[in-house]
């Protein structure tokens, strides 16, 4: 297979733009450490935040939520805790992440996904945030990648076919498959702050962690529009982790631009904007998902899992897409 020399897009569209009057703002994170190495359990550390910025007055938290996960080597659970704690959460020790973590999760806690409860957006996030995470090792050791052949028996072109299809990206022919790519933190660029230091206050606090770490961070920004009446929303999705150097570099990053009818919340427009993705063909998902222009927020979870599954959607643009089912719960704080 010959690599491509095409680049895929490298730019962050960090840091988070100062909230708009009148404006509801969702936050949501989680930090993944590995107090024990590379090889231990891996902790992860969840936050989540609604914050409503009035017209005028004091700017106030509406609902928050965090969560401590810890998952062995082959992503179980071996122990969760959530603030509040849904009286079902200990049911997921056990289960592994993946697609049916998120199944077991909506049937057993099926009030979070009712009511849009944030913590719902860190307990969907524990699959996909485990998945990824790894790569932030690749940052610090240039054997990283090596390192990972070895403990599979050196076969990465069997892993590359048993991927092949699962997302636009993984496609077979697609430089994602080609088992010989350079190590993911070389494609890495830079992550960029979230906080914007002209609104200190638009983002929750991140834990203090120190040396090998992996975040994945949310932002949904909703308000009505004045002039046309329209709810516009401005939503962002980043997974990034911090070099040795102090800086922060990103792997997947997304900024979605939207409106929606306020009366029927059936999608009006619907713009997303790859900004970092670690293969050149990526982006093309980004074609298919204009199409679901006219579905019902309330609804979109479903239609993203009809019309965007597998090769047809980008594994992590549909995260991003799916969290706008919250977006009505969004609108009742204003």
């Amino acid at each position: 297979m010959t690599v491509t020399t095409l680049k895929p897009p490298r730019e962050t569209a960090n840091p988070a733009p100062v909230r708009p009057a009148a404006s509801i703002r969702r936050t949501s994170s989680i930090d993944v450490s590995w107090p024990d190495g590379a090889t231990g359990d891996r902790v992860m550390h969840g936050v989540a935040r609604d914050f409503l910025t009035p017209h005028n007055g004091e700017s106030s938290v509406r609902a928050e939520a965090t969560m401590e996960a810890v998952l062995k080597l082959d992503r179980t659970i071996s122990a969760i805790s959530a603030t509040p704690a849904p009286a079902n959460l200990q049911r997921l020790v056990g289960a592994r992440g993946g697609g049916h973590l998120r199944m077991l999760t909506q049937e057993i806690m099926p009030e979070l996904i009712e009511t849009a409860d944030p913590l719902y957006l860190l307990l969907d996030d524990i699959s996909g945030t485990s998945l990824v995470s790894s790569w932030a090792w690749s940052l610090w050791n240039p054997e990283w990648l090596a390192a990972m052949r070895e403990s599979m028996g050196g076969d990465m072109q069997k892993m590359m076919e048993e991927r092949a299809g699962v997302c636009w990206g993984l496609q077979r022919g697609n430089s994602g498959m080609d088992p010989n790519r350079s190590a993911m933190g070389d494609q890495a660029a830079d992550g960029g702050e979230l906080r914007n230091p002209s609104d200190p206050a638009g983002w929750h606090d991140f834990p203090a962690l120190e040396g090998v770490t992996m975040r994945r961070a949310r932002r949904i920004d909703v308000w009505r529009d004045a002039d046309t009446g329209l709810i516009r929303i401005d939503s962002a999705f980043q997974d990034s982790a911090p070099r040795p150097d102090g800086t922060r570099a990103a792997l997947h990053e997304y900024r979605l631009e939207a409106s929606a009818d306020p009366d029927t919340l059936e999608l009006v427009t619907l713009e997303p904007e790859a900004r970092v993705l670690p293969f050149h063909e990526c982006p093309g998902a980004v074609t298919n998902a204009v199409a679901l222009t006219g579905s019902s927020l309330p609804e979109i979870r479903q239609s993203v899992l009809t019309e965007l599954r597998g090769p047809r959607g980008c594994t992590h643009l549909n995260d991003a897409l799916r969290a706008l089912a919250d977006v009505p719960k969004l609108l009742s704080y204003l």
